[in-house]
Protein backbone atom coordinates (compact mmCIF):
# COMPACT_ATOMS: atom_id res chain seq x y z
CA UNK A 1 0.00 0.00 0.00
CA UNK A 2 3.17 2.30 0.55
CA UNK A 3 4.17 1.82 -2.77
CA UNK A 4 0.76 3.09 -3.68
CA UNK A 5 -0.69 -0.51 -5.13
CA UNK A 6 -3.46 -1.75 -4.91
CA UNK A 7 -4.22 -4.45 -1.86
CA UNK A 8 -6.48 -7.17 -2.33
CA UNK A 9 -6.97 -9.22 1.02
CA UNK A 10 -7.77 -13.22 0.81
CA UNK A 11 -9.56 -14.50 3.77
CA UNK A 12 -10.69 -11.80 6.16
CA UNK A 13 -8.38 -12.65 9.51
CA UNK A 14 -11.41 -13.47 12.59
CA UNK A 15 -11.38 -9.52 13.83
CA UNK A 16 -15.53 -10.49 14.35
CA UNK A 17 -15.03 -12.64 17.06
CA UNK A 18 -12.81 -9.82 19.17
CA UNK A 19 -10.30 -6.82 18.34
CA UNK A 20 -13.22 -5.77 16.31
CA UNK A 21 -11.44 -2.72 16.23
CA UNK A 22 -8.83 -3.28 13.99
CA UNK A 23 -11.38 -2.79 11.64
CA UNK A 24 -10.26 1.14 10.76
CA UNK A 25 -6.77 0.09 10.84
CA UNK A 26 -7.66 -2.74 8.11
CA UNK A 27 -9.32 -0.32 5.64
CA UNK A 28 -6.36 2.00 5.66
CA UNK A 29 -4.20 -0.70 4.04
CA UNK A 30 -6.73 -2.56 1.96
CA UNK A 31 -8.67 -1.78 -0.80
CA UNK A 32 -10.85 -5.13 -1.50
CA UNK A 33 -11.54 -7.91 0.62
CA UNK A 34 -12.54 -11.30 -0.08
CA UNK A 35 -14.30 -13.58 2.52
CA UNK A 36 -14.98 -16.78 3.22
CA UNK A 37 -17.95 -17.08 5.69
CA UNK A 38 -21.30 -15.14 4.86
CA UNK A 39 -21.69 -13.06 7.90
CA UNK A 40 -18.39 -11.97 7.62
CA UNK A 41 -19.60 -9.42 4.78
CA UNK A 42 -22.38 -7.93 6.72
CA UNK A 43 -19.76 -7.58 9.67
CA UNK A 44 -17.34 -5.28 7.13
CA UNK A 45 -20.70 -3.81 5.71
CA UNK A 46 -19.80 0.43 7.86
CA UNK A 47 -16.10 0.44 6.29
CA UNK A 48 -14.39 1.63 3.34
CA UNK A 49 -13.80 -1.89 1.89
CA UNK A 50 -14.94 -3.33 -0.92
CA UNK A 51 -16.46 -6.62 0.04
CA UNK A 52 -17.00 -9.58 -1.85
CA UNK A 53 -18.40 -13.03 -0.15
CA UNK A 54 -16.50 -15.43 -2.67
CA UNK A 55 -17.52 -18.80 -0.82
CA UNK A 56 -15.28 -21.10 1.56
CA UNK A 57 -12.45 -23.05 -0.36
CA UNK A 58 -13.19 -25.82 1.68
CA UNK A 59 -15.93 -26.69 -1.10
CA UNK A 60 -13.71 -26.89 -3.86
CA UNK A 61 -11.73 -29.63 -1.27
CA UNK A 62 -14.52 -32.04 -0.01
CA UNK A 63 -16.52 -34.32 -2.10
CA UNK A 64 -20.08 -33.16 -2.89
CA UNK A 65 -23.44 -35.01 -2.26
CA UNK A 66 -25.27 -36.36 0.83
CA UNK A 67 -24.07 -39.93 2.41
CA UNK A 68 -24.60 -42.99 0.97
CA UNK A 69 -28.11 -43.56 2.10
CA UNK A 70 -27.47 -46.96 3.98
CA UNK A 71 -25.53 -44.31 6.62
CA UNK A 72 -28.60 -42.63 7.76
CA UNK A 73 -31.14 -46.09 8.51
CA UNK A 74 -32.75 -46.16 11.90
CA UNK A 75 -31.33 -49.95 11.90
CA UNK A 76 -27.40 -49.06 11.75
CA UNK A 77 -28.49 -46.03 14.02
CA UNK A 78 -29.49 -48.32 16.86
CA UNK A 79 -27.57 -51.44 16.32
CA UNK A 80 -23.68 -50.57 14.81
CA UNK A 81 -23.63 -46.59 14.89
CA UNK A 82 -20.31 -45.72 13.13
CA UNK A 83 -18.95 -42.50 15.27
CA UNK A 84 -15.91 -40.28 14.52
CA UNK A 85 -14.04 -38.22 16.92
CA UNK A 86 -11.93 -34.70 16.07
CA UNK A 87 -10.15 -33.93 19.14
CA UNK A 88 -8.21 -31.03 17.37
CA UNK A 89 -4.53 -30.88 15.55
CA UNK A 90 -2.89 -28.65 18.74
CA UNK A 91 -1.14 -30.83 21.18
CA UNK A 92 -2.93 -29.41 23.88
CA UNK A 93 -6.23 -30.08 22.37
CA UNK A 94 -5.65 -33.40 21.93
CA UNK A 95 -4.20 -33.86 25.21
CA UNK A 96 -7.24 -32.50 26.64
CA UNK A 97 -9.94 -33.71 24.93
CA UNK A 98 -8.90 -36.93 23.60
CA UNK A 99 -8.85 -38.69 27.42
CA UNK A 100 -12.77 -37.37 27.90
CA UNK A 101 -13.90 -38.37 24.49
CA UNK A 102 -13.13 -41.92 24.97
CA UNK A 103 -14.61 -41.98 28.27
CA UNK A 104 -17.96 -40.26 26.67
CA UNK A 105 -17.33 -43.33 24.28
CA UNK A 106 -17.05 -46.34 26.56
CA UNK A 107 -20.67 -44.66 28.27
CA UNK A 108 -22.06 -44.69 25.15
CA UNK A 109 -20.92 -48.66 24.26
CA UNK A 110 -23.02 -49.99 27.56
CA UNK A 111 -25.94 -48.99 24.88
CA UNK A 112 -24.06 -49.53 21.62
CA UNK A 113 -21.45 -52.19 22.44
CA UNK A 114 -21.30 -53.46 18.65
CA UNK A 115 -20.57 -49.53 17.05
CA UNK A 116 -17.01 -48.21 15.81
CA UNK A 117 -14.80 -45.66 16.05
CA UNK A 118 -12.66 -43.92 13.75
CA UNK A 119 -10.39 -41.48 14.56
CA UNK A 120 -8.79 -39.21 11.84
CA UNK A 121 -5.09 -38.21 12.39
CA UNK A 122 -2.88 -35.85 10.19
CA UNK A 123 0.15 -37.61 8.99
CA UNK A 124 1.96 -34.11 10.65
CA UNK A 125 1.41 -35.05 14.34
CA UNK A 126 4.53 -35.82 15.43
CA UNK A 127 6.20 -38.87 17.70
CA UNK A 128 5.11 -38.00 20.88
CA UNK A 129 1.68 -37.36 20.30
CA UNK A 130 1.09 -40.28 18.44
CA UNK A 131 2.76 -42.09 21.46
CA UNK A 132 -0.10 -40.30 23.94
CA UNK A 133 -2.75 -41.13 21.48
CA UNK A 134 -1.47 -45.04 21.45
CA UNK A 135 -1.34 -44.93 25.33
CA UNK A 136 -5.31 -44.46 24.90
CA UNK A 137 -5.86 -46.69 22.68
CA UNK A 138 -4.09 -49.31 24.28
CA UNK A 139 -5.79 -48.41 27.87
CA UNK A 140 -9.68 -49.17 26.51
CA UNK A 141 -12.12 -51.63 25.05
CA UNK A 142 -13.23 -49.84 22.18
CA UNK A 143 -12.79 -50.60 18.60
CA UNK A 144 -11.18 -47.37 17.63
CA UNK A 145 -9.74 -47.29 14.48
CA UNK A 146 -7.01 -44.92 13.02
CA UNK A 147 -7.52 -43.54 9.72
CA UNK A 148 -4.55 -41.41 7.87
CA UNK A 149 -6.04 -39.85 5.29
CA UNK A 150 -8.31 -36.73 4.20
CA UNK A 151 -11.12 -35.84 6.99
CA UNK A 152 -13.99 -35.88 4.35
CA UNK A 153 -12.60 -39.25 3.74
CA UNK A 154 -12.49 -40.61 7.38
CA UNK A 155 -15.63 -39.40 8.33
CA UNK A 156 -17.76 -40.83 5.19
CA UNK A 157 -20.15 -43.40 6.01
CA UNK A 158 -20.53 -41.49 9.98
CA UNK A 159 -23.66 -41.57 12.21
CA UNK A 160 -22.21 -39.12 14.66
CA UNK A 161 -18.75 -36.89 14.97
CA UNK A 162 -17.23 -35.56 18.34
CA UNK A 163 -15.65 -32.71 17.08
CA UNK A 164 -13.51 -29.48 18.60
CA UNK A 165 -14.31 -26.21 17.95
CA UNK A 166 -12.67 -25.22 14.38
CA UNK A 167 -12.51 -25.56 10.54
CA UNK A 168 -13.23 -29.55 11.28
CA UNK A 169 -16.82 -28.17 12.32
CA UNK A 170 -17.76 -26.75 9.06
CA UNK A 171 -16.18 -29.59 6.78
CA UNK A 172 -18.34 -32.01 9.35
CA UNK A 173 -21.17 -30.37 8.51
CA UNK A 174 -20.23 -30.10 4.79
CA UNK A 175 -20.63 -33.73 4.73
CA UNK A 176 -23.89 -33.45 6.66
CA UNK A 177 -23.22 -35.25 9.44
CA UNK A 178 -24.49 -34.98 12.86
CA UNK A 179 -22.00 -33.62 15.33
CA UNK A 180 -21.24 -32.57 19.05
CA UNK A 181 -18.87 -29.89 19.24
CA UNK A 182 -16.60 -29.77 22.09
CA UNK A 183 -14.29 -26.50 23.08
CA UNK A 184 -11.78 -26.64 26.26
CA UNK A 185 -8.72 -24.39 26.68
CA UNK A 186 -6.59 -23.38 30.02
CA UNK A 187 -8.58 -21.58 32.99
CA UNK A 188 -6.58 -18.44 31.90
CA UNK A 189 -7.07 -18.59 28.43
CA UNK A 190 -11.09 -19.18 28.73
CA UNK A 191 -11.62 -16.19 31.14
CA UNK A 192 -9.14 -14.07 28.78
CA UNK A 193 -11.31 -15.19 25.53
CA UNK A 194 -14.44 -14.33 27.52
CA UNK A 195 -13.82 -10.80 28.21
CA UNK A 196 -12.86 -10.14 24.56
CA UNK A 197 -14.64 -12.55 22.27
CA UNK A 198 -18.05 -10.70 20.24
CA UNK A 199 -19.88 -13.88 19.20
CA UNK A 200 -22.73 -16.02 20.39
CA UNK A 201 -21.43 -19.20 19.76
CA UNK A 202 -18.02 -20.91 19.99
CA UNK A 203 -18.62 -23.04 16.64
CA UNK A 204 -18.46 -22.12 13.59
CA UNK A 205 -21.21 -24.15 12.05
CA UNK A 206 -23.70 -22.42 14.36
CA UNK A 207 -22.47 -19.05 13.70
CA UNK A 208 -22.70 -19.69 9.92
CA UNK A 209 -25.92 -21.21 10.18
CA UNK A 210 -27.08 -17.76 12.65
CA UNK A 211 -28.54 -20.57 15.60
CA UNK A 212 -27.74 -23.17 17.55
CA UNK A 213 -27.79 -26.00 15.10
CA UNK A 214 -25.64 -28.56 16.82
CA UNK A 215 -24.99 -28.80 20.47
CA UNK A 216 -22.10 -27.07 22.11
CA UNK A 217 -20.46 -28.29 25.12
CA UNK A 218 -17.70 -25.85 26.74
CA UNK A 219 -14.78 -25.86 29.41
CA UNK A 220 -16.59 -27.56 32.50
CA UNK A 221 -19.59 -28.89 30.27
CA UNK A 222 -16.95 -31.06 28.64
CA UNK A 223 -17.53 -34.47 31.00
CA UNK A 224 -17.88 -37.77 29.72
CA UNK A 225 -21.56 -37.95 31.13
CA UNK A 226 -22.74 -34.69 29.45
CA UNK A 227 -20.84 -35.62 26.26
CA UNK A 228 -22.23 -39.32 26.35
CA UNK A 229 -25.84 -38.07 27.20
CA UNK A 230 -25.93 -35.74 23.74
CA UNK A 231 -24.83 -38.22 21.61
CA UNK A 232 -27.03 -40.96 22.54
CA UNK A 233 -30.32 -38.67 22.34
CA UNK A 234 -28.86 -37.83 18.39
CA UNK A 235 -28.19 -41.34 18.11
CA UNK A 236 -31.73 -43.25 19.23
CA UNK A 237 -33.88 -40.62 18.29
CA UNK A 238 -33.78 -40.23 14.52
CA UNK A 239 -36.09 -37.49 14.01
CA UNK A 240 -33.30 -35.41 15.74
CA UNK A 241 -31.16 -36.89 13.46
CA UNK A 242 -33.05 -36.02 10.70
CA UNK A 243 -33.70 -32.42 11.73
CA UNK A 244 -29.97 -32.16 12.20
CA UNK A 245 -28.74 -33.15 8.74
CA UNK A 246 -31.48 -30.76 7.41
CA UNK A 247 -29.94 -27.73 9.67
CA UNK A 248 -26.24 -29.25 8.09
CA UNK A 249 -27.56 -28.95 4.54
CA UNK A 250 -28.54 -25.74 4.92
CA UNK A 251 -25.07 -24.15 6.48
CA UNK A 252 -23.10 -26.21 3.61
CA UNK A 253 -25.05 -24.68 1.04
CA UNK A 254 -24.71 -21.03 2.79
CA UNK A 255 -20.83 -21.77 2.54
CA UNK A 256 -21.12 -21.01 -1.03
CA UNK A 257 -20.78 -23.14 -4.37
CA UNK A 258 -16.98 -25.07 -5.61
CA UNK A 259 -14.49 -22.23 -6.73
CA UNK A 260 -13.60 -19.55 -4.34
CA UNK A 261 -10.10 -19.52 -5.24
CA UNK A 262 -10.92 -18.80 -8.74
CA UNK A 263 -13.33 -16.05 -8.00
CA UNK A 264 -10.55 -14.13 -5.42
CA UNK A 265 -8.42 -14.99 -8.46
CA UNK A 266 -10.75 -12.46 -10.75
CA UNK A 267 -11.27 -10.26 -8.57
CA UNK A 268 -7.36 -9.84 -8.23
CA UNK A 269 -7.21 -9.57 -12.55
CA UNK A 270 -10.05 -7.01 -12.42
CA UNK A 271 -8.07 -5.08 -9.69
CA UNK A 272 -4.80 -5.42 -11.99
CA UNK A 273 -6.76 -4.31 -15.62
CA UNK A 274 -9.27 -1.61 -14.30
CA UNK A 275 -7.98 -0.57 -10.88
CA UNK A 276 -9.63 -1.08 -7.13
Amino acid sequence: KEYGLSVLYYISPQIWAWRQGRVKKISKVVDRMAVILPFEKDFYQNSDLKIEYVGHPLMDHIAQGSLPEEAHSDAQLKKNPIIGILPGSRTQEIKRLLPIMIKALEMISANHPDMKVLLPMSTTINDELVEFVNHFLMATFLKITILRQDLHQALRGCDLALVTSGTATLETAIMEIPMVIVYRVSLLSYWIGKMVVKVPYIGLVNLVAENKVVPEFVQKEVTPAKLANEMLSILESPQRKIEMARDLKMVKKRLGEPGASERTARIALDMMYHGV
